[in-house]
């Protein structure tokens, strides 16, 4: 077992990072459940996570999918930095025009996107709590820049697809800048992004439109860039059994545990995350009794795209049931149809012609 991310285990870690992603982005809709810190730092929820947690209760899964499962976001980001690097980076690629570059991505990006967008924006004029687009909203999210508007909290809809647009500013600024830069530029960039949100007030608009663009993601991005091109040069002949890789993991749980409860540290959450996510996913591959596990978790990263654009779909049909007190009832309809679903998309997905950097 070595430091590499082989093709499986990606899989398995875009499943973990979709689960968390698309539980939190149910469970957080549910009034009495602790909220987030995604984009801003808000000390009242840190209160109520450490609440809970001290006096627990038959909700207490549902709390920390709500405050932790949007951490999935910077291991998607991490795993697409790793991909890049080990996808144009080789010594006889050539590099494409930053034109033809920002095309190919952008059409991969709305090949996806629009398929979720058209059925749920049905499924929203249908049922209750439609929301009222305008023209700005609608062109801004089909060209995905809809993460520059003002007050972006309430210009997305639906919430989850502002990671298009901010992947898609991640693919321009890799080619513009980082593309084969030297690793002390991205670090530089990393801690750069990072120290500016420490001059922000925690709770703060200019926070909440700083980390909705691709400066908040910064960091996974920048370290996926940098453990991609470390491996590309060579690993340490001695790499960690699987007890090392688990107890990796409990570091790095304890890390993110906590980094959430100091504003300042809450920027290094995505650090703790991604290493955490890799420690996992090597844990669990050097565990054999483990494999059905594996393999359902690998399945689960197969889906992924198409999961994270119908999600959004289903949660506003079974969210009700929740918000009427069947918490579990609502949650585990919510999982079966959107996994279900998420199959369908992709069979769908996968007949839409893929674009060419051509």
């Amino acid at each position: 077992m070595d430091y590499a991310l082989s093709r499986h285990e990606c899989n398995m870690l875009r499943g973990l990072a979709i689960i968390g992603i698309f539980l939190h982005n149910f469970c957080h809709w549910l009034a009495p459940i602790v909220k987030e810190n995604e984009y801003t730092y808000t000390q009242h929820h840190v209160d109520g996570l450490l609440q809970v947690t001290l006096h627990p209760d038959g909700n207490l899964p549902i709390h920390l999918l709500s405050f932790f499962g949007h951490y999935g976001v910077p291991v998607f980001l991490f795993l697409s930095a790793y991909g890049l690097v080990m996808k144009y980076e080789q010594d006889a690629m050539p590099t494409p025009s930053v034109w033809k570059w920002t095309r190919y991505h952008y059409l991969k990006l709305f090949k996806m996107m629009i398929v979720g967008f058209v059925a749920f924006t049905f499924i929203d004029a249908i049922t209750p709590g439609r929301w009222h687009y305008n023209v700005i909203q609608l062109l801004a999210q089909l060209t995905m820049l809809n993460n520059l508007l003002p007050d972006p909290d309430r210009q997305i809809w639906p919430g989850p697809y502002w990671f298009f647009g901010l992947m898609l500013q991640l693919y321009i600024v890799y080619r513009l800048f980082l593309h084969r830069c030297k690793g002390s530029t991205v670090v530089v960039w990393i801690i750069l992004f990072t120290a500016i949100q420490w001059l922000m007030a925690p709770e703060g608009e200019s926070l909440n439109r700083y980390r909705y663009n691709f400066m908040g993601g910064m960091l996974p991005f920048g370290l996926g860039l940098l453990y991609a091109r470390w491996i590309k040069r060579g690993m340490p002949t001695a790499v960690p059994n699987t007890a090392t890789w688990w107890a990796g993991t409990l570091l790095t749980v304890c890390g993110i545990w906590l980094c959430s409860l100091h504003s300042i540290l809450w920027t290094l959450v995505p650090l703790w995350v991604c290493v955490a996510g890799v420690c996992v996913v090597k844990a669990l591959t050097g565990t054999c009794h483990l494999h059905a596990i594996n393999e359902r978790l690998a399945w689960m990263g197969d889906i992924s795209a198409a999961l994270f654009v119908c999600h959004p779909i289903l949660r506003k049909v079974f969210i009700p049931i929740s918000r009427q007190g069947d918490i579990y009832t609502g949650l585990l309809l919510y999982i079966i149809a959107s996994i279900c679903v998420a199959w369908l998309f992709r069979e769908v997905m996968r007949r839409i012609p893929s674009p060419g950097m051509g």
